[in-house]
């Protein structure tokens, strides 16, 4: 897992991190906020532990972001099937897909389409209900030769386990098991979009609820705060180095960042990237 994780920030910093450089000759990697000191300083300090290569220029904060969540993807990948034996299944590892398409939301898709028809309904219960997280995984029901592979559980022959979307005979939707929200950095706007994304998920799916995560590689614990502190819609914040974070904090003495990040960290809101794959096999 240190080699996936390694090779992780490797991408991470090869594709996305670029070193900017202002108009008074100040240097900051592109996942700081140019206007914050604090924010340059621990962003700085995480590149050197990274200990990278990283590009001097730029890059697009949307093309950032898309990179993000294909190399966070790829991770999740890597690094999720190497815990099948402790969740095993066939998993599938999708970008910006519309939750209608998973067991538990597919019912959405019926409710849009009658929408679209009544201006009136249309008018009064219209919502942002079809989604489309950054990182979705997902599981496909199995086989009842799969659920037999071990003793004959179950036969056609009988009313058994009829209803349950985990067997195909029953239904051949994926399961969806996980929901990620990626953002490279984070803004009062962009926090407010996951939350509202994460209870979008809770309120409308019929069946159990998928993991709700977001990851990030905002520098500032302040900031990752505003996503991070509270609880009933993400189940936890990942972050892409949280240890060279927590190195990087203290390196610079700031007191008030750090007494922000050990309460996300103790109280179990924030996380290290590494964590992810083993808390999505509970």
């Amino acid at each position: 897992m240190k080699q996936i994780r390694s090779g992780y920030h490797e991408k991470v910093c090869h594709d996305i991190i670029r070193l900017r450089t202002d108009k008074k000759g100040v240097c900051y990697p592109n996942f700081a906020d140019s206007c914050n000191r604090s924010s340059i300083q621990i962003a700085l300090e995480i590149v050197n532990l990274l200990n990278k290569p990283v590009i001097e220029g730029t890059i697009s904060d949307q093309a950032a972001g898309n990179k993000f969540e294909s190399i966070t993807r790829d991770f999740l990948v890597q690094a999720f099937e190497q815990l099948k034996h402790l969740r095993p299944g066939e998993w599938k590892y999708s970008i910006r897909k519309t939750i209608s398409v998973y067991n538990q939301y597919e019912h959405l898709a019926y409710i849009d389409s009658i929408l679209k028809k009544d201006m009136v309904l249309s008018s009064a219960l219209k919502g942002d209900y079809i989604v489309k997280p950054d990182i979705l995984i997902s599981r496909s029901p199995a086989s009842d030769e799969e659920i037999n592979s071990q003793t004959g559980l179950i036969n056609q022959n009988e009313e058994i386990a009829n209803l349950t979307p985990l067997r195909a005979q029953n239904q051949k939707k994926e399961i969806l098991h996980a929901s990620i929200s990626c953002k490279w950095t984070i803004r009062s706007d962009r926090s407010q979009n996951t939350r509202t994304e994460a209870l979008n998920l809770i309120r409308h799916r019929k069946g159990n609820l998928p993991h709700i995560v977001a990851v990030t590689a905002e520098p500032l614990p302040t900031r990752i705060a505003a996503l991070a502190l509270g609880t009933g819609d993400l189940d936890c914040v990942y972050h892409f180095a949280l240890s060279e974070l927590k190195k990087a904090v203290v390196s610079l003495k700031n007191q008030d960042q750090l007494d922000i990040l050990e309460t996300m960290v103790q109280g179990h809101r924030l996380r290290d990237i590494s964590d992810l794959p083993f808390d999505l096999a509970i």
